[in-house]
């Protein structure tokens, strides 16, 4: 399986030094105020799959941690309420016994 695995990464590899070969063109950025910047094709293209994968993994994080939050406080919510139990056991339990023995 690792073997597979390794072929698969040497032709992805392959397939993107290819692209990157054929797409050497340049290209003219242009900016705000007249700004310009010429550039080869592939870095524009590697420049804009990096941002992206750089906003997804944000948008993710930014999930993560408030799903992290909110485990965090059912996690104190659920502590709370099993001692809020254990102690509502407790106190019937010597209640039942001490009835019982009076009774």
């Amino acid at each position: 399986m690792r073997i597979v695995m390794w072929i698969l990464r040497f032709m992805l590899f392959f397939i993107l030094f290819g692209f990157a070969v054929k797409n050497d063109h340049s290209v003219q950025l242009n900016f705000f105020f007249g700004s310009e910047w010429e550039l080869p094709l592939v870095f524009v293209i590697l420049a804009a799959f990096a941002a992206g994968a750089m906003l997804g993994v944000t948008a993710t994080l930014a999930s993560l941690l408030g799903k992290r939050r909110e485990i965090g406080r059912l996690k104190r919510d659920l502590g709370r309420l099993e001692r809020s139990r254990r102690e509502s056991e407790g106190g019937s339990i010597a209640t039942g016994s001490s009835l019982g023995k009076a009774g």
